[in-house]
């Protein structure tokens, strides 16, 4: 499975119209921790009639205390599984 590695904004990560988007930063009251976001991102074609195309977000993991290895190797498995792209954002800076 291919994990590609984006900045923290959704907007210039995948061009794909399903896909996982991993998200990590530390926590705001122990920065030792690291809390992780798992969220599936669906884009559906709207009727002609009906502007734009509709974005349903998925959350599967949210704000969840495992490491960045951890994180990847659920969203990967499940990634797998349902044969769509990961993309991974680092909101901690590092």
């Amino acid at each position: 499975m291919n994990v590609k590695i984006v900045p923290e904004s959704r907007e210039s990560g995948c061009t794909e119209s399903d896909y996982l988007r991993v998200s990590t930063c530390h926590s705001p009251l122990d920065d030792t921790v690291t809390l992780a976001t798992i969220q599936r991102f669906v884009e559906r074609q709207r009727p002609a009639d009906v502007e734009g195309p509709k974005v349903r977000v998925k959350t599967l993991v949210s704000s969840a205390p495992m490491t960045r290895d951890q994180a990847l190797g659920l969203a990967t498995c499940y990634a797998e599984r349902k044969q769509i792209p990961v993309v991974y954002t680092d909101g901690s800076g590092d």
